[in-house]
Formats: C-alpha cells, sequence, structure tokens
C-alpha cells in the first residue's frame, strides 16, 4: 500500500519529449519515403535475411543502453557467410561481430542485412559504417533507421563511399521488436510498463489491506520474469515502508535470478537503513523526488530504458494520469474482493468521455489467472 502523497511531473521534461516528438515524426515522414522510394531492390531471400537477423537479435540482451541488433551477411549468389548480434554495452557491434568470423577479404562485394541502421560515431566501440567499408561490403539492407542522433548517419556514411544502402526491410516487424527501445529514445525517458495484479472488480486488496497473494504461482512467476527483463523497478516510499519489498527477480525456488532490475524508491521520504531493498543485489536508487518527469529523465541519462513500475495504487495512477504508461500488464484473479481498496485511484477522468481508451495486445492464460497486456490506444499514441 501506498502514501497519498501526490506525485508531480515537471513541464521541462514534457516540453523535452514533445520536442523529441516532432523530431521522431521527421525521422518518421523520411522513413517512408525512402521505403516507397526502395522496396522495389528488396527480394524474398533479403526479407528472410532479415527475419534470420531479427533472429539473432533477439539473443542479445534486452535491458541496458543498447538496442537488441542482428546482421547477417550474404555472399554475392546469396549464401549465409556470417552472422553476428550485439552481446551488450562494449561488446562489438552485430556488423562486427558477423564480420569477425570471415577472413580478410571474404567479405568483399558481399551484402549486409542488419536490422538497425549501421552507427557512424566513436563510443566504446568504432563506427560499424566504417567497419563494413573496410570489409569491402557492397551493399546493405537496414530494417529500420537509427532514431540516436549521436549514432545516426551510417546509411549517408556508406551511400557517399559508394554502397547501395537498402532500408525499411520488414520495418514494421523490426519497429514492433525494438518497441521499447525506440520508444525510449523517442521520448528521452525510459519505456514505462505499469504491473498490478487484481480481483475481476479491480480490487488490489480485501478489505483488511491483505494481498498476498491475489493471484497464482504461474502470474507470479511471470512478474519475476518481467522484473528481470528490465533495467528498473519503480515503487513509491509509501509501499516501501508498509510492505518492505525485497523488489529482486527470483525464480520458482527463489533463487535470485541472473538479471536483477535496478531498485528505484519515488518519493521524497527517506528509506530506513534496514529496509530489505538495501540488500538487494543492485544498489538502491532514492530518487528524493515525486516529480517523476525528472525521475524518468535522470534514469534514460543513466541508461535506463525499460522501467517496470510496481509500486501501490497512488504511484500506479500518477503515472496513468501523467501519460507516462506505454504498456499495462494487468494481471486478474477470478475472485470478488468488493471494498475500497482499488488498484487505481484518480487518473483525472471525470466523466465517460475522458476515459483513457486502450488497446489490449494480448491476454495470456496462466495458471486460473489471466493476464491482458494493453497500449495506450493507437489513435492517442504520443
Amino acid at each position: 500500500m501506498e502514501g497519498s502523497t501526490s506525485v508531480r511531473v515537471s513541464a521541462h521534461n514534457v516540453r523535452r519529449s514533445r520536442l523529441r516528438t516532432r523530431s521522431a515524426s521527421t525521422l518518421d515522414a523520411r522513413n517512408r519515403m525512402s521505403v516507397q522510394r526502395e522496396q522495389q531492390r528488396v527480394t524474398p531471400r533479403i526479407e528472410e535475411a532479415m527475419r534470420r537477423a531479427l533472429e539473432l537479435a533477439a539473443r542479445g540482451p534486452a535491458t541496458g543502453a543498447n538496442p537488441q541488433v542482428g546482421c547477417v551477411i550474404l555472399s554475392p549468389v546469396g549464401d549465409i557467410i556470417a552472422e553476428g548480434w550485439h552481446r551488450g554495452l562494449g561488446t562489438p557491434h552485430a556488423e562486427v561481430d558477423a564480420l569477425s568470423h570471415l577472413n580478410a577479404g571474404e567479405a568483399r562485394g558481399a551484402c549486409a542485412v542488419v536490422t538497425l541502421e549501421p552507427c557512424n560515431h566513436h563510443g566504446h566501440t568504432g563506427p560499424c559504417s566504417e567497419a563494413l567499408l573496410d570489409a569491402g561490403i557492397s551493399t546493405v539492407f537496414c530494417a529500420i533507421d537509427d532514431p540516436n542522433p549521436q549514432a545516426q548517419g551510417g546509411a549517408a556514411r556508406l551511400r557517399a563511399a559508394g554502397v547501395e544502402v537498402t532500408g525499411g526491410v520488414l520495418g514494421t516487424e523490426a519497429s514492433e521488436f525494438l518497441r521499447p527501445w525506440l520508444t525510449a529514445m523517442r521520448l528521452g525517458r525510459p519505456f514505462v510498463t505499469l504491473k498490478w495484479a487484481s480481483s475481476l472488480d479491480g480490487r488490489a486488496a480485501a478489505a483488511d489491506g491483505s494481498s498476498q497473494w491475489i493471484t497464482g504461482e504461474a502470474a507470479r512467476a511471470q512478474v519475476h520474469a518481467q522484473r528481470s527483463a528490465s533495467d528498473a523497478i519503480l515503487v513509491g516510499t509509501g509501499t516501501v515502508l508498509a510492505d518492505d519489498p525485497s523488489l529482486t527477480a527470483r525464480d520458482a525456488a527463489g533463487r535470485l535470478l541472473p538479471e536483477q532490475p535496478i531498485p528505484v524508491v519515488v518519493g521524497e521520504r527517506a528509506i530506513p537503513a534496514q529496509a530489505r531493498l538495501r540488500q538487494h543485489p543492485n544498489t538502491l536508487y532514492e530518487t528524493g523526488t515525486r516529480d517523476l518527469g525528472t525521475v524518468l529523465s535522470t534514469l534514460f541519462d543513466r541508461g535506463v530504458r525499460r522501467a517496470f513500475v510496481e509500486g501501490g495504487p497512488t504511484l500506479a495512477s500518477a503515472f496513468v494520469a501523467a501519460d507516462l504508461v506505454d504498456e499495462y500488464l494487468i494481471y486478474l484473479a477470478p475472485l470478488l474482493l468488493g471494498g475500497d481498496r482499488l488498484a487505481l485511484g484518480d487518473i483525472g477522468v471525470g466523466t465517460l468521455t475522458d476515459g483513457r481508451p486502450l488497446d489490449i495486445i494480448a491476454v495470456e492464460r496462466l495458471g486460473d489467472d489471466i493476464l491482458l497486456r494493453a497500449r495506450p490506444s493507437a489513435a492517442k499514441e504520443r
């Protein structure tokens, strides 16, 4: 349970988000024109290779500041001669990883099929555009342009050097695959997933406050998997002071999973020295503020791209009211509780026409429970 303290969103970060959105709109328009001009050069073999590249990309870590990227190198006759994927910050990018499996000269005249536009900057590693040029790659197919202003420009660099570059190959599939990272880059804040578990009548607890456990083991195991796939997990100070959660990701036997989210407490009150969060494998981050815009922009600057909000009704309602939720995970138990302990409180909706429409993306049965995956309606998407 959480206290009744309100949560704020700064105007500065709202303006920052809008600027990034307008910039992204320009990029999207350019992508559409690029696709119209170039799709005629895409063959079934190239699409097959791109699907393989997406499979390879999924092998990389979903968390961290860098995107999941896969690459397939095709010989001049269309055979796969090398594959690669990005394994996380500081490791070779997918194109370089694929090229590393070839001997000198083997890539000359070959085709690179990559899920994201090759980067064109020096970061933890060198530019992929230069690596492709040095290897003698003559043709590049990519799914989507890189929205990162620090990394984009690889396609232009390759074209300027005489390499034929075609974009938009399976762009819809790739954009869906990279949706959390692309959203984070577009908005300048982490992709926010809001989770709650409730009875069928929308209650998060019984009248006496008891809530463990509303859902069954299968649903709880899925929540732990979601924690592990997130960079950070957010709760409010009220939840910490009332429930003393650990916020770790664990398996069915209670063992820690290999990947753990950063625990983040939103609020101004100090967390007790004996709190279980202080024994978390990752260092606790106390925001010291209730301003959600500031919290999210700070997390983004720290490399967080996926934020999992698992607080109580106060924090959940604040995120919904501020229009900061990108995905909803709603776990419903076949149970009626009644009473006033709702999963959501005031979200700024005074009348039916002001309701916040959602698109149901998936419905999954988890034991006796149901998981609803939803997103803000596409008609109102930022």
